[in-house]
């Protein structure tokens, strides 16, 4: 376990990374209605403009603002050279005080909301094909698979049948353990 300075300095680096990754998702969501209406906003300008007004004044902004001059087509704030070094350097910390305080029931929604989309963001094969599977479990809506070019559908139900028995399947208690593993 950690000492407090320790846990004070880990629970510093783990909030610092949340930030640059919510401005990132933000900076992201403006960029893409940005694109979308035709709009043509300038991010770094959006910043400075930012800095100047009443509720969001972070000093913050001058950085995010350096990063859109370094290159006004920036795809995220997370791949701008300086970001990105300091997430690697944050991330370690991040995770274990987003752990940490899962495992002790202290419930840190923007810290791990941030997390998780920071792990979306870096992989390039996403959790939508869970989405998608779901999906046709419950509205027969189908899938794509990443082996095979075409939509499948799968009844689930008669799987859960075959495996767990009549009243699994009926009352939709699917068991944990290697019954799942199986499906």
């Amino acid at each position: 376990m950690w000492t407090k300075k320790e846990l004070i300095d880990n629970v510093r680096k783990a909030l610092y990374a949340s930030k640059i990754c919510s401005y990132a998702q933000g900076m992201n969501l403006i960029r893409a209605k940005s694109i979308e209406k035709g709009w043509n906003l300038n991010l770094g300008e959006l910043a400075r403009i930012w800095k100047g007004g009443c509720i969001i004044r972070a000093r913050f902004l001058d950085r995010i603002k350096q990063a859109y001059d370094r290159n006004p087509k920036l795809a995220s704030l997370l791949i701008d050279p300086e970001f990105a070094k300091e997430m690697v350097e944050r991330q370690g910390a991040w995770r274990k005080v987003v752990s940490l305080a899962i495992e002790v029931g202290v419930s840190t929604p923007g810290m791990s909301a941030s997390l998780a989309y920071f792990d979306t963001y870096r992989r390039s094969r996403l959790p939508a094909n869970l989405v998608q599977a779901q999906r046709d479990y419950f509205g027969s809506h189908t899938y794509e698979r990443v082996d095979v070019k075409d939509s499948f559908h799968t009844e689930w139900y008669k799987i859960a049948k075959k495996l767990l028995g009549d009243r699994a399947a009926t009352t939709g208690e699917l068991k944990t353990g290697s019954h799942e593993q199986k499906v």
